[in-house]
């Protein structure tokens, strides 16, 4: 007769943890049911975790035909699912954070006279900080699927030189385009946050005329990146810029064509006053602005809005998700240290 294993959880973002533990499940049963949590639980816990389809279609894909063959997928629906009465089942999995709901699992199943299931506990992976890797982390944009930090913060010890890679990888706009007339911005910049949904967070403008847009709509930006200038012209209209809408006002120097340390640490600070403090920040840029992204992208939590000016054209907006940090990992790989 087949053993039956059971584990459950949320699985979003599946990762080498969730990846160890699916493994430690299939060697010691013969068939999985994997528990995986309904979208109405998840979405209380997070609005920005995958659907239920998607949470289950990355662990399918993350394993072998033949291990597909041993798995099953179901709803898990509330804390305990069907462990408290699973006539078949034989063992459940957990980590050390679930073992304690194993326990009660298992003093609910004998109340009801039920033969109590071996409980096996995998140790947690750990990232390469030597923290426990979870899902939570990489919705909130420290770690990658695999434990590592997206950004290496030795590089910047210095200040970043834009190679000629770099340069032609910058060229075409990296996000969706929203047209308008250049005479009125709001007209984009509408079409832009309709396009948002509720947890999009924080929404982070960049270009003084991409901030005035924002304001002037009614839906200021989080975190506003702002250096007096449009097309890389001095412009007036950045005196319209209502600095007292902002909970801080941070001040960076950044040269055309450099990636410097104090426009990195000013951006990581933005992005702590939101995350930590729930506040506004606009950072004044003394140089030019529009590099500051390819950070941004790297720093900020999973779902965060980026929308920054097409000259001529419109806005672009560019949703934080792990495509746009490996992308942004890449370009500052490429770029040269200036010590260097």
């Amino acid at each position: 007769m087949s053993s039956i294993g059971l584990v459950g959880g949320t699985f979003d973002f599946f990762h080498v943890g969730h990846q160890k533990l699916i493994s430690s499940c299939l060697s010691n049963c013969d068939l999985l049911e994997i528990w995986v949590l309904s979208d109405k639980i998840a979405l209380q816990k997070d609005p920005r975790i995958s659907s239920w389809f998607d949470r289950c279609n990355l662990i399918r894909d993350s394993l072998s035909s033949k291990e597909n063959s041993r798995v099953t997928f179901h709803e898990l629906l509330d804390e305990f699912g069907v462990a408290t009465s699973h006539p078949s089942a034989k063992m459940i999995f957990c980590t050390d954070d679930t073992l304690s709901t194993c326990k009660k699992i298992n003093s609910m199943r004998e109340e009801e006279g039920l033969y109590p299931l071996s409980i096996i506990s995998v140790p947690h992976e750990l990232s390469e900080n030597g923290e426990i890797i979870s899902s939570s982390r990489i919705r909130e944009g420290e770690i990658d699927r695999d434990g590592k930090s997206w950004f290496n913060y030795q590089i910047i010890e210095s200040d970043l030189y834009l190679t000629k890679e770099v340069e032609s990888m910058l060229k075409d706009p990296f996000g969706k385009l929203f047209e308008g007339p250049e005479e009125d911005h709001s007209v984009a910049i509408k079409s832009a946050l309709n396009s948002l949904e509720e947890y999009n967070l924080p929404v982070i403008g960049v270009g003084d005329v991409t901030v005035r847009a924002l304001q002037n709509f009614g839906s200021g930006a989080t975190i506003a990146i702002i250096d007096e200038k449009t097309k890389r012209v001095k412009w007036e209209g950045f005196k319209e810029i209502n600095q007292s809408l902002f909970d801080n006002v941070l001040k960076c120097k950044n040269p055309p064509g450099l990636l410097t340390k104090s426009l990195f640490d000013t951006c990581k600070k933005a992005v702590s006053n939101w995350m930590e403090k729930d506040q506004s920040t606009l950072i004044i840029v003394d140089g030019e602005g529009d590099l500051a992204p390819i950070f941004l992208h790297i720093i900020a939590p999973i779902k965060s809005t980026i929308i920054y000016g097409q000259p001529n054209k419109g806005v672009v907006v560019r949703i934080t998700g792990l495509d746009s940090k490996r992308r942004c990992r890449n370009i500052l790989s490429l770029c040269e240290n200036k010590n260097n």
